[in-house]
């Protein structure tokens, strides 16, 4: 019988609630969106993009602490209480091109950059953060 090697943590995000379970759960979600946020109403570069938001972001950071937490595996929060979601159709009326979606990116790596999560889990979160990022893309 041989000895097979065995998966590293990262080869389990994605699979159930790992992801979710990674991130902190809602509590560690619910933190790195207010990191993201910070890094949103800070960053000089993301000052567009923030304008595409309201003043008061108590629904936006409810909204995407809700969706992250259902997308990473956790429970669906976000369609319990807001209904399905369609990323484009609820971003369609911004323009949102490569520098846009590029923007909201770094100010996710940013806001990953403050978490005690796992250097393995925060690259993951990242690389995977690219999909629903370019779904609300509109413009080339």
């Amino acid at each position: 019988m041989t000895d097979q090697p065995s998966k590293s943590t990262s080869d389990q995000y994605g699979i159930g609630d790992a992801s979710f379970q990674a991130a902190g759960g809602i509590a560690g979600i619910e933190k790195l969106v207010e990191a993201f946020y910070h890094q949103m109403d800070t960053l000089p570069e993301a000052k567009l993009i923030r304008e595409m938001h309201p003043t008061d972001l108590s629904m936006s950071k409810d909204k995407l602490s809700r969706f992250l937490c259902g997308w990473l595996g956790g429970p669906k929060r976000f369609q319990a209480k807001y209904g399905r979601i369609s990323l484009p159709q609820a971003h369609a009326q911004f323009t949102i091109g490569l520098s846009e979606r590029e923007t909201w990116l770094l100010c996710m790596e940013k806001a990953l950059d403050q978490q005690t999560y796992p250097a393995d889990f925060k690259a993951y979160l990242l690389k995977k953060l690219l999909f629903p990022a370019s779904k609300i893309q509109n413009k080339d």
